[in-house]
């Protein structure tokens, strides 16, 4: 402040001392936020190390509960396993208890190693990274091999149920699981068996915990983030899995149930239930709703049944060549004497049939068996689970349909209508796979078919080839082969045609020899008893299967006293052989005649035989000769059976009843049907109606055609 004459005047005393007072104050400020800040720094520091420290906590938490985790089910699966195995009598299904574990161990293992072999501490903030990157590596691993163990825990659960039902020997089981770890607390399976369960919930639990204590700005913390997401998709998926594999096995089961168990199944609910289905399918088939169609769908579903109709018939024609098979096997030539001449062909025949019945064809069998027949057994077995799903499919798209056209769904209704989705989106994620490996087996069967075939007949070759050098043709060149060859067949068709002779002989001699004196004797007896025209004469031997039949050779004379039985049955005729009387069948006599001649060469074959000059019996007539009255053999077509007419075209007949056969076919030359005359009546009678008999002889055994 400037005075008079440009001197300075001082300020007054009371602004000096507010000054100094504000300067004071400003300098305690400044002192307390510099306190503060090192206050507020201190304790942002211990926070971060106190959270560097449960980071790192919980990062030795999810190693170590890993590591513990796969100790256990080591033990349980290897120590508790194999002295569960000892036990006596065996446990039924133990495998069940088990199935899947190792894949759990397996995909723990890995984790653990690639954890483990790493030079890095956990506290390490390159760890974390390794870390998160390791487990999304493995996540698909870890999915692929939880949710199988997952999906058949309630198999595991339902079989140790099974165990508890025998005292004795769920005693004796919880002694081995006690006696095996008894550095642990358990008491049952269950304590071992539940921990993959719980270990996939734990994964998201761990490394939301780490992410929790970790700062955003770590460099490791967005792939931690999604570690952590991966993990709680991880286990959506896998309990997904779950509900599909419930709904399935609930469905694909095969039941065989009586018609009183369906009858005790049914209820007012599912009668409503089948009837409104049945209401939604006749719309369908009669087009007053039109029918939801899926193409992706129903193309899987005709590949499917191309599979299922494959197998099948792949299966039934397997079974029945086996047992073509076994049938052939249980020939043995060898063991009968076939009359051929002892060269080396027959002997080598002999040793040949004996090698196919019991090497080649047994182990071809066996290898046919194992690698063909017992796949497609599998195979067709499988098949019925997919089959089931389709058919209830079907059925719930019904109830799906109808359930679509109502506003509001209850609890029930929705129920029904997330089962056939579930069915839905379960078949069209897995049947292209079960299509795929459907195809995949059936190829290799056929492939295992076709190399096994070549193998026998490789095998059969160089059995044949080990043979044919020891025979005496198996040196000559091309020419004198073929010539050898051609005499071999013409030897071989003059030994066929001497063989053909030696039968016409045989079919040309008499029937009847001479007749002896009883024989003489008995045919006197028997004319006088009951006349000539009574006589006839067995064309075979017969023997006696029924009450009062007889017992005769042949050649023996009967007189027949009647040309039916009891019954009215006209292929038993009752006879007298002279002393027994009883029945005999009426297809073995014939008429007896005196003939002067042989009898005519049989129209089969061509070898004939010059007539015997003497005079024999025989069945076939002859040239009559003096003192004796020969007839020639007359036929007549009868009705073997009652037939009635059931039109104006046709006529009625009885059977027994003789016709006259006037067209052996209808109009259109149908053989099935045959133009006769009976009873003054001309119609059509079916063919095989009909029967051939001698006037003398009712055998109905030759059907007219």
């Amino acid at each position: 402040m400037k005075g008079v004459g440009g001197a300075e005047e001082s300020p007054p005393p009371e602004e000096v001392a507010g000054e100094e007072e504000d300067d004071e104050s400003t300098k305690e400020e400044q002192e307390m936020s510099e306190e503060k800040k090192e206050r507020l720094a201190a304790e942002q520091d211990e926070a971060r190390e106190r959270a560097a420290q449960r980071q790192g906590m919980a990062i030795e938490e999810l190693i170590h509960t890993e590591r513990t985790f796969l100790k256990h089910l080591q033990l349980c699966s290897l120590n508790i396993r194999s002295n569960l195995d000892k036990l006596q009598p065996p446990l039924p299904n133990l495998d069940g208890m088990f199935q899947h574990i190792d894949e759990v161990m397996d995909v723990s293992a890995r984790l653990l190693s690639l954890l483990e072999q790493t030079q890095m501490h956990p506290s390490d903030p390159e760890f974390l990274q390794f870390l998160c990157d390791s487990f999304l590596s493995m996540s698909r691993d870890i999915e692929m091999a939880y949710k199988e163990y997952l999906a058949n825990y309630n198999n595991i659960t339902t079989l140790e149920n099974s165990y508890k039902q025998r005292e004795e020997q769920w005693a004796e089981m919880v002694k081995v699981v006690k006696s095996s770890a008894p550095e642990i607390n358990a008491s049952n399976l269950t304590f071992f068996l539940v921990m993959p369960v719980q270990r996939i919930a734990r994964y998201p639990l761990l490394l939301q915990t780490i992410q929790k204590h970790t700062d955003p700005a770590h460099p490791a913390y967005a792939t931690l983030t999604q570690a952590a997401h991966t993990a709680v998709q991880l286990n959506c998926r896998i309990n997904e899995y779950k509900r599909f594999r419930e709904v399935s096995d609930k469905y694909k089961r095969t039941e065989t149930l009586t018609i009183r168990d369906k009858i005790n199944r049914l209820s007012g609910h599912s009668i409503a239930k089948k009837t409104a289905r049945l209401s939604q399918f006749l719309k369908h088939e009669t087009g007053m709703v039109p029918q939801a169609k899926d193409e992706e769908f129903d193309q899987l579903v005709a590949f499917f049944f191309v599979i299922e109709k494959g197998v099948c018939e792949l299966h039934e024609n397997m079974e029945a060549y086996l047992s073509h098979l076994q049938r052939l096997q249980s020939c043995r030539p060898e063991d009968h004497d076939l009359e051929m001449e002892a060269d080396k062909g027959a002997l080598f025949s002999r040793e040949i049939a004996v090698a196919l019945r019991q090497w080649i064809y047994p182990e071809f069998e066996r290898r046919l068996v194992s690698l063909v027949f017992k796949p497609l057994c599998s195979l067709r077995e499988l098949l019925d689970g997919p089959r089931n799903l389709i058919r209830k499919r079907r059925d719930k798209l019904l109830d799906y349909e109808l359930l679509e056209e109502k506003s509001s769904l209850s609890y029930e209704e929705q129920a029904v209508a997330n089962t056939y989705r579930t069915i839905h989106a379960l078949l069209l994620a897995e049947l292209p796979q079960f299509n795929a490996r459907s195809t995949q087996l059936l190829m290799a069967a056929l492939g295992n078919l076709s190399c096994l075939l070549g193998d026998l007949a490789t095998d059969m070759e160089q059995l044949a080839n080990s043979f044919t050098q020891q025979l005496p043709h198996s040196s000559m060149d091309s020419g004198e082969f073929w010539k050898w060859a051609e005499h071999s067949v013409l030897e071989a068709g003059q030994s066929l045609e001497n063989l053909c002779q030696s039968v016409q002989d045989e079919l040309n001699s008499p029937i009847v020899q001479p007749l002896s004196s009883p024989a003489q004797k008995r045919l006197k007896l028997l004319r006088d008893r009951h006349g000539r025209e009574k006589i006839y004469q067995l064309s075979g031997p017969v023997v006696g299967t029924r009450d009062l039949d007889l017992t005769l050779t042949k050649g023996e004379l009967v007189a027949v006293l009647s040309e039916m039985d009891t019954r009215g049955d006209r292929r038993r005729w009752l006879v007298d052989a002279g002393g027994p009387r009883g029945y005999v069948p009426a297809s073995k006599l014939v008429c007896y005649q005196q003939v002067a001649q042989a009898t005519p060469a049989s129209p089969y074959l061509s070898a004939t035989l010059p007539a015997p000059a003497s005079r024999r019996h025989s069945y076939s007539p002859g040239p009559a000769s003096p003192g004796f009255s020969i007839a020639t053999p007359c036929y007549q077509v009868c009705a073997g059976y009652d037939f009635t007419a059931r039109g104006s075209h046709e006529v009625s007949l009885r059977a027994g009843e003789p016709v006259r056969v006037l067209q052996p076919h209808d109009k259109r030359g149908n053989a099935e049907w045959s133009l006769v005359e009976a009873h003054g009546c001309k119609g059509y009678v079916p063919s095989n109606y009909l029967e051939v008999l001698p006037t003398m002889v009712a055998s109905p055994t030759f059907p007219y055609r």
